[in-house]
C-alpha cells in the first residue's frame, strides 16, 4: 500500500493546560473541515493568521493548506478528541534546500489559552527537526502580542522584518 492510500498518522498530544488533542496530517478531504474551522476562527485571529482580512476562505485559499506533499509543505489539523471538533490547524512550509520552515498556527477562539498553540508548535518543530531543517521561522503582525509572546516561550528569537515595520520575524534555531 503506498503512502498516499494510507490513513494518515493521528498523534495524541496533551496540551499545557492538560487536555488531550488528537493532531493528523490533512488530506485533500480535509477542506470542509478546515473550511468551517476557519469560519469559527475570530475575524482577528483570520487576519493575523493570513495578514489579511478574511471573511470566508474560498477553495483557492484552502487548496495549498489541503494538497500538501506531506514533506516540504506539511499541514495538521487538531481535533478535541470529547467531541471531533476541529479546533486547530498548523502548516509548516519548507524551503528548497531544507533549511528553513515557515511556521503558521491558527486555534479557534474558544479553544485560545488551553494550551492548543503550545502544543503544535511543538508539532511543526518536531516535524522540521524530522526533515533536517536548521531552523524554522515565523512572519508576526507587530499585534499579534499572543502568539509573539508564545513563539518566545518556545525558544523563538523576535528579529525586525527588513522593510516592513509592521511585521515581526521570530526564529528558533532546530540543530
Amino acid at each position: 500500500m503506498s503512502a498516499a492510500t494510507t490513513a494518515p498518522e493521528v498523534q495524541e498530544i496533551r496540551t499545557r493546560s492538560g487536555r488531550m488533542i488528537a493532531v493528523r496530517p490533512v488530506s485533500p478531504a480535509d477542506e470542509p473541515l478546515l473550511a468551517e474551522f476557519f469560519d469559527r476562527v475570530s475575524d482577528e485571529d483570520r487576519r493575523f493568521r493570513f495578514l489579511t482580512a478574511h471573511k470566508h476562505l474560498s477553495h483557492e485559499q484552502l487548496v495549498p493548506m489541503v494538497e500538501v506533499d506531506h514533506f516540504r509543505t506539511e499541514s495538521f489539523i487538531a481535533f478535541d478528541e470529547a467531541t471531533d471538533t476541529v479546533i486547530g490547524h498548523a502548516m509548516l512550509a519548507c524551503d528548497n534546500p531544507l533549511d528553513t520552515g515557515e511556521v503558521a498556527v491558527a486555534v479557534c477562539q474558544n479553544w485560545r489559552g488551553k494550551g492548543v498553540g503550545w502544543a503544535l508548535l511543538d508539532v511543526l518543530a518536531e516535524a522540521g527537526a524530522r526533515r533536517g531543517l536548521r531552523r524554522v521561522i515565523a512572519i508576526e503582525d507587530r499585534e499579534n502580542h499572543a502568539a509573539i509572546d508564545l513563539e518566545r516561550e518556545k525558544g523563538f528569537v523576535p528579529h525586525a522584518v527588513e522593510g516592513d515595520a509592521t511585521l515581526v520575524m521570530l526564529e528558533k534555531l532546530l540543530r
